[in-house]
């Protein structure tokens, strides 16, 4: 990261900036993710059959974990590695946390 950019990562002001692709790509996630939402919505309102509506829950719970593990992986890459590499070990308890909260 620039030097610009240290300050502003999430481990350390609880903000991050992103790339236009990362963005873009966590982005284009949610909007499915809240399409499929919606669609759900939809379906109870049409009073879908049950098991309808579980097959596409399922998916839907499936995109936001796909979500989820993208932006899983860039906070490895990036905010996590850069404060391992500036000694910062605290960001692995923090890490470790974080693992514990989305696997419950």
């Amino acid at each position: 990261m620039e030097e610009s950019n240290k300050n502003e990562c999430c481990c350390c002001e609880k903000t991050k900036e992103r790339s236009e692709e990362e963005y873009r790509s966590l982005i284009n996630r949610l909007n499915r993710v809240e399409g499929q939402i919606r669609g759900i919505k939809g379906m109870i309102e049409r009073n879908a059959y049950c098991t309808d509506i579980l097959v596409q829950s399922s998916a839907a719970a499936a995109a936001l974990n796909a979500f989820n593990k993208e932006l899983l992986a860039n906070h490895i890459r990036t905010c996590v590695a850069e404060d391992i590499r500036n000694g910062n070990d605290e960001i692995i308890d923090e890490l470790v946390n974080t693992l514990q909260k989305l696997m419950k």
